[in-house]
């Protein structure tokens, strides 16, 4: 993340007609220390579980040798002579795109074979410089990538994809040429003027989505698009525990009012802290929508009331386990992972105090100590879905 603004990243695929896995790869990853975000599309020739394999092994050591900060040149080279040679065509094949986000918003893009990555600066289209690299050496000769650098700003998008989204209508309706990148563009402006806070992820699907219609809703190849948005953050704090020093439940108080975002109490003890030092009256209710879990609360000023520890255990379990299939309830568990998954910025506050009720042994013995289950949130916020999250005890 930027000093100005948030880099959020989504993507959206559709899998070959009859295919139970796709031949495209996207990966993405948060060079924490350094504030980079690396982002790559990769499609591998053909379909199915060799599309698949090729496309992986392209992602995977283009992600890791961008993140080295290697030449393009070299990382080019180096995949070219990997990948293995098709039996058939005597080819190595498999396309890409590496977008290389610094932490100043200085974006890189290095494009071979897809169709070229697309920037919208707000509601128009914005058109990077592009470069051409031709590759040097036996295996690599004759072939060019396309490169291009710039300075990203607030409300710019950028959109990746393969060319199962291009060619998608390829020789009926509408498109006998195929959708074509200018029809994608135009299509993406329409939806960007009319949503225009439309999330990173929901854009790629109707990208997709409309690729898919345009194929009859039977999929000539696999179809992916990517889209990269960088735009304010979305903060979400939630607090747990009573501090480890009563003194210190004004400066829980003061953290929790002033905080710039939505905010989350976990903890009957906690909640009765702020409702005290805050003066707001805490409204318990008989709601139990998760039979695990005792019901919610509720506090003006505050997005949710819940139960302490064992409310964060099956938020943590939820989060571990969560896939793009998973079917949210009501729950408090829940409605924590969904404000979590809405969010940017998690920031985590923990109290450090020992609640007596959890040193009760012949409770469950998965029931970890609250900063043990906060520090598993953490690490599947940063690493499965890759949030950027602070942890403070107190």
């Amino acid at each position: 993340m930027s000093d100005t603004f948030y880099t959020e990243v989504g993507s959206a695929q559709r899998n070959h007609m009859g295919e139970r896995i796709c031949g495209d790869v996207f990966l993405s990853e948060k060079v924490k220390q350094e504030g980079r975000t690396v982002v790559v599309l990769s499609d591998g020739m053909g379909h199915g579980v060799k599309a698949n394999l090729l496309a992986t092994l392209t992602a995977t050591m283009a992600l890791n040798f961008t993140k080295e900060h290697k030449d393009a040149h070299k990382i080019a080279e180096i995949i070219m002579n990997t990948l293995p040679v098709c039996s058939e065509r005597k080819i190595s094949y498999a396309t890409f795109t590496i977008v290389d986000i610094e932490k100043d918003g200085q974006c890189t893009i290095l494009n071979y074979d897809n169709p070229d990555a697309k920037v919208l600066r707000g509601k128009d289209v914005f058109e990077p410089r592009w470069q051409q690299i031709r590759l040097e050496g036996q295996d690599s000769s004759q072939k060019e990538l396309r490169a291009c650098s710039f300075r990203s700003q607030k409300e710019d998008r950028i959109l990746l994809m393969t060319d199962g989204i291009t060619q998608s209508g390829l020789g009926k309706g509408h498109y006998l040429l195929g959708w074509g990148e200018e029809n994608v563009l135009q299509h993406v402006l329409s939806i960007v003027n009319d949503q225009s806070g439309i999330s990173a992820s929901k854009l790629a699907g109707l990208v997709v989505n409309k690729a898919h219609a345009n194929d009859g809703y039977q999929a000539k190849d696999d179809t992916s698009a990517a889209v990269i948005y960088f735009r304010d953050p979305r903060r979400l704090l939630i607090c747990s525990g009573p501090p480890y020093e009563k003194e210190k439940d004004k400066e829980l108080a003061r953290i929790v009012s002033t905080f710039d975002g939505k905010k989350i109490l976990c903890g009957g003890t906690t909640a009765d802290i702020i409702s005290r030092e805050l003066n707001i009256t805490v409204e318990d209710t008989l709601e139990f929508e998760d039979p695990d879990l005792p019901p919610l609360s509720y506090m003006n000023g505050i997005d949710l009331v819940t139960e302490g520890i064992l409310t964060l255990s099956k938020t943590a379990e939820i989060l571990d386990r969560f896939s793009p299939r998973t079917d949210l309830g009501k729950g408090p568990a829940d409605l924590i992972v969904k404000q979590i998954l809405e969010s940017d910025e998690i920031h985590l506050l923990a109290g450090t105090a020992i609640n007596v009720a959890h040193q009760d042994p012949n409770l469950p013995v998965e029931l970890e100590i609250r900063r043990t289950v906060l520090k598993k949130i953490a690490r599947i916020l940063e690493e499965k879905f890759l949030k950027e999250v602070s942890i403070r005890f107190i």
